[in-house]
C-alpha cells in the first residue's frame, strides 16, 4: 500500500502544510493537561481565583486554536486523499484501456470494475485516515508519554501495561481476521460477476424461464459472503468493548494509584489529574491506531489488487512510433497460427491469404472455425502465436498503436454504442468528421432513414450500449461509424447478421462504391452476404480448406458445398452449380493458356 503514496509527490507542499498543522495541533492539545494541573495545584489548593481565571482563559483560547487547526488539517487531508484517489482511478482507466482482450480476460471485467471503484474508495478512506491520524497519533503518543513521565514518573508503568496488553490484543485479532478479508474480496468479485452477468443476460434468463436457477446460483455465493462477513464483523466487534475496557481501566488505575500517593502529599492531586489526561491521550492515540489497523488490512488487499492492474505488462507490445511504409494497401497472412492462453490446441493453424485493396475478402465456416479470432488479429486484439501478419507490406508489430488503428475501421459482432447522441457515436472514430461526412456514412450504412425518424434526428439520444435502438439499427450505426472513419482497411465481423436480405444487399452495393481503394474483410454466416466477394476463405477447425470465388468453391470445396446446401433448396443449389460452369471453364482455359505459353517460352529459350 505504501507504493500508492507515491501519488502524493505532486502535492508535497500541501502534505508539508498538513504535517505542520497536525504538529501544531498536537503541541497545543498537550498544553491543556499541564494548565489543568496549574489550576488545581496553584488555584484550587492555594485558593487563588486569579490563577483559576487566567489559566482557564488560556485553556479556552488553546481549545479554539485546536479546533481551528483540526478543521484546516482535516480539509487538507480530505483534499489530498481525494486527489490521490482521482489520480489512481485515472491511471487504472488508462492502463485498462491499453490492455489487449487477453489481458482483460486475465482479470475478468467484473474484477476490473471492482478494482477501479470499490478498491480505490477503500484505499482513499484509509489514506484519509492515515494523513490525519498517522502523523497525529505518534506525535500525540510520544509527547503525551514524555509529559506523563515528567509529571508523575512513579505512575508511568500504568501506560506501559495498558499499551502492551492493547497491542497484543489487536495483533491477535488482526492475525485472525486478515485471511477472512482476503476471501471476502474474492467473493465480492464473484458476486459482482454474477450480478453483471444476470443484468446483461436478463432477456435470455426470462426467455428460458430460468430465474430460479440463477437465483440459486446467486444465493449460494450470497450466503458464502454473508457468512464470511459475519465472521469478520463478529471478530471486529470485539475491538470496541475491549477498547472501552482499556480506556476505563486506565482511568481507574490512575485514580486508584493517584489517591494512594495523595495520602502523603495532597498537592499530588494536580499531577495525578494531568497524568490521567496524558495517559488517556496515549490510550486515545492507540485507539485511533486501532482504527487504522482495522482499515489497513482491507486496504492492503485493495492496494495489492490495484497494483496488480498497474503493474500488469500487456502481452501486446507497441512501438512508440513505427516507420512509414510505402507498400500498397493490403493485408497478408503468412502461415499464421494462434492459440489462446491455457488452451491445448490451436484455434488457427497455418492460415495464409492476401486481402487486396479494391477487393472484398470474405471468411466463412462453421461455428468455432476461427473466423472471429482471425479478423481480431488484424487490429491486434490478440497477437498471433506464430507466423506473420503484414499490413501494407509491413509487419503489424512494427506499427505504432495510433498509426495502425487509424488505418482500420472495425465493426465487431455486437455493435457496441456509447451513451450520447447519434452524432457523437458516428464521430467516435474520427472527431473531425463533418456533418456532411456523417450523413453520407449513415446513408451508405442504410441508417439515414431511421435516424431522421428519431426524435432529434442526428442529435437523438443514444443510451448506454445502444439499448434504445433495435439490433439491426445498432449494427447499421456501428457500420456507419466505421465508414465515417475513412479507413484503409474495413473489418466486418459478422456485422450484417441482424439485417434483412434487402437492406444487406443495398448496404453492400453502396459500400462497394466507397471502398474501391480499401481492403474489405467480411466474416459472414450467410452465403448471400459474400457471394460477390472477389475472394472467399473457407475455414474448418482453424484451417483454410478452400479459397476462391463463390462459383469456384461450389465445385472445389466440400465444406463450402455443405454450407451452400444448408442455406439453399436443392433446386437453388443446382442452379448455382449451372451458373458456375462458364466460370469454371474460363478458369481452366486460362490455366491451360498460361501453361501452354510457358511451354513455348521454354522451347524458344532452348
Amino acid at each position: 500500500m505504501l507504493r500508492l503514496f507515491r501519488y502524493l509527490k505532486p502535492y508535497w507542499i500541501q502534505a508539508v502544510i498538513l504535517v505542520a498543522l497536525i504538529g501544531a495541533q498536537s503541541f497545543v492539545t498537550l498544553r491543556l493537561p499541564s494548565l489543568m494541573a496549574n489550576i488545581i495545584n496553584q488555584g484550587v489548593t492555594d485558593n487563588n481565583p486569579d490563577i483559576i481565571y487566567q489559566t482557564g482563559a488560556k485553556m479556552a483560547v488553546y481549545t479554539v486554536i485546536v479546533v481551528i487547526l483540526a478543521i484546516v488539517a482535516n480539509y487538507f487531508s480530505a483534499t489530498l486523499s481525494g486527489k490521490l484517489a482521482r489520480d489512481i482511478r485515472r491511471d487504472i482507466f488508462q492502463k485498462v484501456t491499453s490492455f489487449s482482450v487477453a489481458d482483460i480476460d486475465d482479470f475478468t471485467t467484473a474484477s476490473l470494475i471492482n478494482r477501479s471503484t470499490r478498491d480505490v474508495s477503500q484505499v482513499q478512506g484509509t489514506i484519509t485516515l492515515c494523513l490525519s491520524m498517522a502523523i497525529r497519533v505518534p506525535t500525540m503518543a510520544i509527547f503525551a508519554i514524555v509529559e506523563a513521565v515528567r509529571t508523575a514518573p512513579n505512575m508511568t508503568w500504568i501506560i506501559a501495561l495498558v499499551v502492551t496488553v492493547m497491542v497484543m490484543t489487536i495483533a491477535i485479532i488482526m492475525a485472525t481476521v486478515i485471511p477472512k478479508m482476503n476471501l471476502w474480496q474474492k467473493l465480492m468479485d464473484k458476486i459482482t460477476l454474477l450480478t453483471r452477468e444476470n443484468l446483461t443476460g436478463l432477456r435470455v434468463i426470462r426467455a428460458f424461464n430460468n430465474e430460479g436457477g440463477e437465483a440459486k446460483k446467486f444465493g449460494r455465493t450470497n450466503r458464502e459472503i454473508t457468512e464470511v462477513s459475519f465472521r469478520i464483523d463478529a471478530i471486529m466487534s470485539l475491538i470496541s468493548p475491549l477498547l472501552t475496557l482499556f480506556f476505563s481501566g486506565t482511568s481507574l488505575l490512575c485514580i486508584w494509584i493517584g489517591i494512594s500517593l495523595m495520602e502523603t502529599d495532597f498537592s499530588y492531586l494536580g499531577n495525578m489529574m494531568a497524568f490521567m489526561q496524558y495517559a488517556i491521550q496515549v490510550v486515545m492515540s492507540f485507539l485511533f491506531l486501532t482504527m487504522l489497523f482495522v482499515m489497513i488490512p482491507r486496504s492492503r488487499i485493495a492496494a495489492k489488487r490495484i497494483n496488480e492492474v498497474l503493474d500488469k505488462k500487456s502481452e501486446i507490445k507497441w512501438r512508440p512510433k513505427g516507420e512509414k511504409n510505402s507498400g500498397e494497401t493490403a493485408v497478408e497472412f503468412r502461415k499464421v497460427s494462434f492459440q489462446y492462453a491455457g488452451a491445448d490446441e490451436n484455434v488457427l493453424t497455418d492460415v495464409s491469404f492476401t486481402a487486396k485493396a479494391g477487393e472484398t475478402t470474405a471468411f466463412i465456416g462453421s461455428t468455432g472455425s476461427g473466423k472471429t479470432t482471425l479478423v481480431s488479429l488484424v487490429p491486434r486484439l490478440y497477437d498471433a502465436t506464430s507466423g506473420e501478419i503484414l499490413v501494407n507490406g509491413k509487419n503489424l508489430k512494427d506499427y505504432g498503436e495510433k498509426e495502425l488503428m487509424q488505418k482500420i475501421g472495425f465493426v465487431p459482432q455486437r455493435g457496441r454504442l456509447f451513451s450520447g447522441t447519434v452524432k457523437s457515436n458516428l464521430r467516435f472514430g474520427r472527431a473531425t468528421a463533418t456533418d456532411e461526412e456523417i450523413r453520407k456514412a449513415a446513408k451508405v450504412a442504410q441508417a439515414d432513414e431511421f435516424i431522421q425518424k428519431m426524435e432529434g434526428g442526428y442529435d437523438a439520444k443514444i443510451s448506454q450500449g445502444g439499448t434504445n435502438v433495435s439490433g439491426g439499427q445498432r449494427q447499421r450505426l456501428a457500420i456507419a461509424r466505421a465508414i465515417a472513419r475513412k479507413p484503409e482497411i474495413y473489418v466486418f465481423d459478422d456485422a450484417f447478421s441482424a439485417l434483412d436480405l434487402k437492406t444487406d444487399a443495398k448496404l453492400r452495393e453502396e459500400l462497394r462504391k466507397i471502398t474501391k481503394e480499401a481492403v474489405v474483410m467480411i466474416v459472414a454466416q450467410r452465403i448471400g452476404t459474400i457471394k460477390n466477394a472477389e475472394q472467399i476463405v473457407v475455414l474448418d477447425a482453424g484451417k483454410v480448406v478452400g479459397k476462391g470465388t463463390h462459383y469456384h468453391l461450389l465445385h472445389s470445396c466440400r465444406v463450402y458445398q455443405e454450407i451452400a446446401r444448408s442455406q439453399m433448396s436443392e433446386e437453388e443449389f443446382r442452379q448455382e452449380l449451372q451458373k458456375s460452369i462458364p466460370e469454371e471453364i474460363g478458369a481452366r482455359a486460362e490455366l491451360v493458356g498460361v501453361t501452354a505459353t510457358k511451354t513455348v517460352k521454354r522451347k524458344e529459350e532452348k
